[in-house]
């Protein structure tokens, strides 16, 4: 049981960290990456991985139609437009901006639950949370907020827009998954997930052209190899491992963790501009995080989820 104890440790931090840096290597990658074909690949590649490892663990693949349906869709929503965002918007969005604009995430994972229904009514301090954390957002997207030249934080705006429509997106995904999904393995629906959304965005992107502005050096490729394997494939996993052994309190922690690794890498790497405001901001909105996840909800009691699924868009 200790030794569990310390390898459940060791795969949050894994989380903590790597989920932190993929908003690094989506900057890097979509150099020469389009961003379509960027997402594609780096989930058909995964998906693939994935798909090999729930085989080696004897899980099967459902055939029932309505599942794959579902699955489909989910796959859909949450990599051609929750992940599809984020890459879009890093082509002008400092990776350390977008990471703060993903952890809006569980504002609208609360207000969708509040929509259905199973949130009957919304606390106080969620409500707070949720104004606290756009605010921070809006300091962001302001002029000298991310960017000391007015044109640029147009595009940072279109950005942060962007990203939260993926937000919901990739939630609303998240909703769909546990409500409509059952009976099926993690990994397989995982693996199932990736591949549709991949392919998908793999014929997307030749159908737009972006086939022709294709390329790979060896700093772009790179960074796609660690976003399919380390970034899908490897921290994935860790986050199943680390949910089973942890707390939903502690393993909640790795959504202020990602921000702030993202944003240092950023500065650190690729010598992304930090500001006073732009540290404030991430202080705000880490802190309307920190009021919605905290808050107490009335709950209806709620259907059994087919998996686990993380605040998690890049």
């Amino acid at each position: 049981m200790k030794h569990e104890r310390s390898l459940a440790y060791a795969a949050f931090a894994t989380v903590c960290i790597v989920w932190g840096t993929t908003y690094l290597f989506i900057r890097i990658a979509v150099e020469t990456i389009p961003p379509f074909l960027l997402t594609g690949i780096r989930f058909t590649a995964a998906g693939a991985v994935m798909l090999a490892i729930a085989l080696a663990r004897g899980e099967r693949i459902p055939r029932d139609r309505n599942t794959l349906f579902n699955l489909a869709f989910v796959g859909l929503l949450m990599v051609g437009v929750g992940n599809l965002s984020v890459v879009v918007a890093e082509q002008w969005v400092p990776s350390g901006l977008a990471a703060l604009f993903v952890a809006t995430a569980p504002f609208w994972a609360n207000m969708l639950e509040w929509m259905r229904g199973n949130a009957q009514k919304l606390d106080r301090r969620a409500i707070i949370g949720m104004i606290v954390g756009f605010i921070g957002v809006a300091m962001l997207v302001m002029p000298g907020g991310g960017s000391a030249h007015s044109q640029t934080s147009k595009w940072i705006l279109i950005g942060a827009l962007l990203i939260q429509v993926g937000g919901i997106g990739w939630q609303y995904g998240t909703l769909r998954s546990k409500y409509n999904v059952r009976n099926v393995p993690l990994f397989t629906a995982s693996a199932i997930e990736m591949l549709v959304g991949g392919i998908v965005m793999d014929i997307a992107g030749f159908a737009i052209g972006e086939g022709s502005r294709l390329a790979f050096t060896p700093r772009t490729l790179g960074a796609l190899v660690y976003l399919s394997l380390f970034g899908s494939v490897i921290a994935f996993s860790a986050y199943i491992f680390a949910a089973a052994h942890l707390s939903t309190t502690k393993l909640a922690l790795y959504a202020y963790v990602n921000p702030a690794v993202a944003v240092f890498l950023g500065w650190l790497v690729l010598k992304e501009r930090l500001t006073i405001v732009s540290i404030t901001a991430m202080v705000v909105i880490l802190c309307g995080v920190a009021l919605v996840q905290t808050a107490k909800f009335k709950r209806r009691s709620l259907p059994t989820s087919a998996g686990i699924r993380a605040q998690k868009v890049a």
